[in-house]
């Protein structure tokens, strides 16, 4: 049966509270035990002990007492000898009536005592009546009498000091037995103890350790003595991780979704620009043929151009789906980009005029040279700046700051901000802006900004957007002066 890791701890931890309650249990029942025997040694034993060395020293003073009376014949002695008579019956009288298992050997005494005192008492008549040699004779009887009265009180005091020593065995066996239960019970803890902590270690704390090292990331501490204060910092690490990286999924899903319908979009564009194109090419040249050969009066000719010019107007959409469709094929060259920013602002003169927009360059000294493909950053320039004409109102000015700086993951990059004194755009659509047909202009394709941001992107740079509405807008061109060792050249 395999039992849990909490089921182990609980187990181990019952196993303590049981052995701790056993061993106080014995240690009170032993407390007890030897109350008890000490109790019983004091109240019977040792006062029965005791009872019979009063009895031999009431006994051997009478013995003393008729010595005196012998010698000198004084009727003091034999005074003081009946009183020691009477103790001794007195005492002897007392100990019949404590309880216990001398009641043999009592019998005996009291029998040779009344033996004892009949013919100590004929000695001391012939004593007195003058007949020594007699009394003498007899004495020698009381003697043997007085000698067997000491051997039965020694009887008794040896019975009563062999029980004293037999609970004294006893408490010492019991002590004995006390000590093997608990150093068995010491034992077994200390072997519960070992169990307990090869558990916290090694199922434990051990795990914790490896899934905190696991769960450690790079902006948390490296060491903590608390193991569980570590784990506990890591798995909240974690689960913030974990909740910003579920967003970022739930972001990215939906970016994809954008991604995989525009670029449904894109084939759907790509397919009717190429189905529309060709007939709009038939209808141009049939318009230029028919402008050479008929005669038109002016509001003919000026009805004329209105049609060429829609169609042109018709044709840049379908050119626009084109190169949307497709990413640019660039044709890289090193060339300074301040001479594309001068080439596409020339082509942008007459338009500029009509928009009546100024126009300024801050150049302390050409870029250096970079690799890129000037049509292509022309064409995006000529795109932000026309997008910048057509947002501002009449006398509106752009101004083209030109920098060189080190930009992060790129290096050195050469940097140019087309800013403009429009209406600017609002923060919530910063990010929709380079979007594929959003537009805010009700005639507008909404590709002008997402092809420009292709382009950059294919020249391994950066086309970001900084603006407050109604402070006008600045798009900033970060295009790296080096290009790196594993792009390549979109031709080969």
């Amino acid at each position: 049966m395999r039992f849990t890791l909490r089921q182990r701890v609980l187990l181990i931890l019952a196993g303590f509270v049981l052995i701790t309650f056993l061993l106080g249990v014995i240690l009170v029942g032993y407390t007890f035990r030897m109350e008890g025997l000490v109790s019983s040694i004091t109240e019977t034993d040792l006062s029965a002990l005791q009872d019979a060395e009063v009895l031999e020293n009431a006994l051997t003073k009478q013995k003393g007492l008729v010595s005196y009376f012998i010698l000198d014949g004084h009727p003091d002695w034999l005074r003081q000898q009946e009183l020691w008579e009477q103790r001794f019956l007195n005492q002897l009288a007392r100990i019949r009536n404590s309880p216990g298992e001398t009641s043999r050997i009592l019998d005996e005494i009291e029998s040779e005592y009344r033996e004892y005192i009949a013919k100590k008492g004929r000695v001391v008549d012939l004593f007195r009546s003058g007949n020594a040699a007699e009394g003498s004779a007899l004495n020698r009887g009381v003697q043997m009498h007085f000698e067997a009265l000491m051997q039965l009180s020694e009887r008794l005091k040896q019975f009563h000091t062999g029980r004293i020593l037999a609970a004294e065995a006893a408490s010492h066996a019991q002590a004995q037995r006390l000590r093997i239960l608990a150093l068995t019970a010491m034992s077994v803890s200390v072997a519960l103890a070992l169990l307990l902590a090869f558990v916290f270690v090694y199922q434990i704390l051990e795990p914790l350790r490896r899934l905190r090292l696991e769960a450690h990331r790079a902006d948390t501490p490296a060491r903590s003595d608390n193991e569980v204060k570590a784990l506990s910092r890591s798995v909240r690490v974690l689960l913030h991780t974990m909740d910003q990286t579920q967003s970022e999924l739930q972001r990215s899903r939906g970016s994809l979704a954008e991604a995989e319908k525009m670029a449904l979009v894109g084939k759907l564009a790509a397919s009717m620009a190429h189905s529309i194109r060709n007939p709009f090419t038939s209808v141009k040249m049939r318009l230029f043929s028919l402008s050479r050969s008929l005669d038109l009066d002016e509001i003919q000719k000026e009805d004329f151009e209105v049609i060429s010019s829609e169609i042109r107007h018709i044709d840049t959409i379908v050119q626009n789906f084109l190169e949307f469709s497709r990413p640019p094929k660039l044709k890289i060259t090193s060339v300074s980009p301040s001479g594309v920013v001068d080439a596409a602002l020339r082509l942008l003169q007459q338009r500029l005029k009509s928009y009546d927009v100024a126009v300024g360059v801050n150049r302390l000294v050409p870029l250096p040279p970079t690799p890129v493909d000037a049509e292509q950053l022309k064409e995006v320039l000529v795109n932000l700046v026309v997008n910048a004409c057509e947002a501002m109102a009449p006398g509106g000015s752009i101004t083209i700051d030109e920098r060189t700086e080190t930009h992060p993951g790129l290096g050195p990059a050469a940097v140019i901000v087309v800013r403009d004194t429009g209406p600017g755009i609002p923060a919530h659509l910063h990010d929709k802006v380079f979007q594929p047909f959003f537009s805010t202009k009700e005639q507008g394709t909404g590709l002008g900004l997402s092809i420009a941001q292709g382009i950059i992107t294919e020249h391994g740079g950066k086309l970001a957007l900084e603006s407050t509405e109604g402070r006008g807008a600045a798009f900033i061109l970060i295009l790296p002066c080096q290009r790196k060792s594993h792009e390549h050249h979109p031709d080969h």
